[in-house]
């Protein structure tokens, strides 16, 4: 299992994690990126590797 995680000062809005999720674990809420999907995370880091700020991070768990 994956944990995702929004630091949601950190967040800017852009929507690139949401965007780019294959298993639409993020979604845009208040123009901030939410987990919403946890339990179908693949772990692939695709949210973290397009984060231009860094606010998102993922651990397995």
């Amino acid at each position: 299992m994956f944990v995702v995680q929004v630091d949601v000062d950190k967040c800017e809005g852009c929507g690139e994690c949401a965007d780019n999720c294959p298993a639409s674990v993020l979604e845009m809420v208040d123009g901030k990126a939410k987990v919403v999907n946890e339990e179908d995370c693949l772990g692939c880091e695709t949210c973290v590797s397009v984060c231009p700020s860094g606010a998102v991070t993922l651990q397995e768990v």
